[in-house]
């Protein structure tokens, strides 16, 4: 937020202004909102403009939290224009702290305005698309988004303009260079995108911030990308790696498994063998944020219960509390040594198999000298679906966990508070009743948490109804999916996950990629074959030329599919839908036990 000079007159003032940016942070942005639009009246009313353009930059703030762009670019303005008062205020603000507000504001309305130009290119591009294209409608979004175009860069000009060696305006003004390159790689100006990219490197060089010049040259390999100069790609990836290889904070992780992503795609198009190492230290990376994440469902829970303790007020709650603190206190440990354990265990089993793993890729590379060209193919294959089966078998083992063990203790926990409820003879406690409110929380957040591993309905149900259930989920005023299922019984649990999870990323790609309004499902077992097709109205796309956005995908499903002695067949063209066919044995039904 701003930086203030508060006189005595108005430290009352600010320390309403302090009250309301915790709410902000705190994600309170209905009290902080309403709070703040008082605050900004009381500072119109006493003329106080330092006050004044903080209060305002933070409401603008809260607008763009919540989504209401245009709002927030108001309010943006408004707490520029107070900034000028500050020039012939010399008991205010220094010129050097002006100008780093000025420097954060112009980059922050510049992002307002990227935002909602890169939301109208997508808007354009739809209607693009349609065979019954509105032109009066289409050529006016096409001068609202060149005006938020010329609007963004116009904001990030302002802040290149700025003379000054501060470190804090140099940090800003790097960003605001990424921004532009942002917009030009999206009017495929790859040559400006590129030079703007250079100077935000040139800068951070300056600064030495590592995990800010990983996400550039990361940028850098992307604009490479995108124009099929793959070495060149290649080699900005590396460098990004260099700089985040040994720093492990969730930001640097997070950088680091795109790096790795984007470095497998630009290998595999120089046929590199080793770009699916590349890939599966990426998933490496993306599976050490979400242990990260499910520590902090346990350190939530933890928070939340000591929170409650301190609002006791007298000491008989006290008394109570520091009873119930010491039976809890046991519980919250075993639950949280339970939950330890378990991830340990599933741990070492991922590790032990990727171990497993490398050592049968080595097996398989000394193989490949007899006959290499022979069986260059069918190792890929192999190594893309051990992947692929190993994520797999990882998400069904912890959503196991979850359900089977986490949850039944959490339940067990309540129907413990439950009957200590029923001992007191008056009321009891009123931490009682929150300590197993807050139990409740935390078991709909594992339930949630398993169901997003595996889907729920798929293991207790089956393929028909899993699939009828995503269909219906996605379904909306823009793009209707219809399903149709032929003889489709219950299979092997592995089976059917696998098939789950290749439709399931077939319907991702519709929903991201095809603008389509209607999509089709149909399912068949016949001949001890189960027949798949996957249709859709939309855009279509040239398969062979459309690598850089979905041939890696499915390149990955043609594979799983390969490996189940399956036949995947894609027909498609630009403006004329996409009809996927799959063909795989059908394994032996499972039976039905009736006792």
């Amino acid at each position: 937020m701003g930086e203030l000079v508060v006189s005595k007159k108005d430290s009352l003032t600010y320390v309403q202004y302090q009250k309301i940016v915790v709410k902000h942070e705190k994600g309170n942005y209905r009290d902080a909102l309403k709070e703040a639009l008082v605050l900004l009246e009381q500072c119109n009313k006493t003329n106080n403009t330092t006050l004044k353009s903080a209060v305002a930059e933070l409401i603008a703030d809260i607008y763009r939290e919540i989504g209401e762009i245009a709002i927030s670019t108001e309010y943006y303005k408004r707490s520029l224009q107070d900034l000028h008062a500050f020039n012939h205020d010399k008991t205010a603000l220094s010129n050097d702290t002006i100008a780093n507000i000025k420097a954060r504001m112009f980059l922050k309305i510049g992002g307002n305005f990227q935002r909602t130009f890169t939301r109208q290119k997508f808007r354009l591009n739809k209607f693009y698309s349609r065979e019954d294209k509105d032109f009066d409608a289409i050529n006016a979004l096409k001068e609202i988004t060149a005006q938020n175009r010329d609007s963004a860069i116009y904001y990030y000009d302002q802040l290149e303009q700025i003379q000054t060696l501060n470190t804090n305006i140099q940090h800003q003004r790097a960003k605001g260079y990424i921004n532009i390159a942002g917009i030009y790689q999206m009017d495929s100006t790859f040559t400006k995108a590129e030079h703007y990219i250079l100077k935000s490197i040139e800068i951070n060089k300056t600064n030495n911030d590592s995990i800010v010049l990983a996400g550039a040259y990361c940028n850098l390999g992307n604009v490479f990308l995108m124009q099929n100069k793959f070495e060149l790609a290649k080699k900005n990836y590396f460098e990004g790696i260099n700089y985040v290889h040994d720093i492990k904070s969730p930001k640097a992780i997070r950088i680091s498994a795109k790096l790795y992503y984007n470095l497998a795609w630009a290998m595999r198009n120089l046929n590199e063998v080793k770009a699916y190492d590349n890939l599966e230290t990426s998933y490496e990376f993306e599976e050490d944020l979400r242990k990260r994440d499910l520590k902090k469902i346990i350190k939530q829970i933890e928070t939340d219960h000591n929170a409650t303790l301190k609002k006791l007020e007298n000491e008989k709650e006290i008394n109570i509390a520091k009873l119930k603190k010491k039976n809890t206190t046991y519980l919250f440990a075993a639950l949280t040594a339970l939950i330890l354990i378990a991830s340990a265990v599933v741990i070492y089993n991922i590790r032990l198999r990727q171990r497993n793993l490398q050592l049968k890729l080595k097996q398989n590379k000394l193989l490949e000298k007899q006959n290499i060209d022979r069986l260059k193919s069918e190792s890929q294959i192999k190594i893309l679906n051990a992947t692929i089966d190993g994520k797999e078998t990882e998400r069904k083992q912890i959503a196991e966990t979850l359900h089977d063990s986490v949850s039944a203790l959490l339940s067990s926990a309540n129907m413990h508070l439950s009957a200590t409820k029923k001992q007191f003879d008056g009321e009891p406690p009123v931490e009682l009743e929150k300590t197993r409110e807050i139990i409740l929380e935390a078991s709909q957040k594992v339930r949630d948490l398993s169901h997003n591993l595996v889907s729920s309905i798929l293991l207790k149900f089956g393929l028909e109804y899993a699939l009828k259930d995503i269909t219906k989920k996605y379904s909306n005023t823009e793009l209707s999916f219809h399903s149709e299922f032929n003889n489709i019984n219950r299979y092997n649990q592995e089976f059917e996950i696998k098939i789950y999870n290749v439709i399931h990323e077939l319907i991702n790609n519709i929903i991201k990629h095809s603008l389509a309004s209607n999509a089709y499902i149909v399912l068949e077992e016949q001949n001890e074959f189960l027949s798949i097709l996957i249709e859709d109205d939309g855009v279509g796309f040239n398969y062979r030329k459309s690598t850089t956005k979905s041939g890696l995908g499915l390149n990955q499903i043609e594979a799983r599919i390969q490996m189940m002695n399956g036949n995947f067949l894609i027909e498609t063209a630009t403006n004329k839908g996409t009809k996927i066919t799959i063909s795989v044995p059908a394994p032996k039904k499972t039976a039905v036990s009736l006792v």
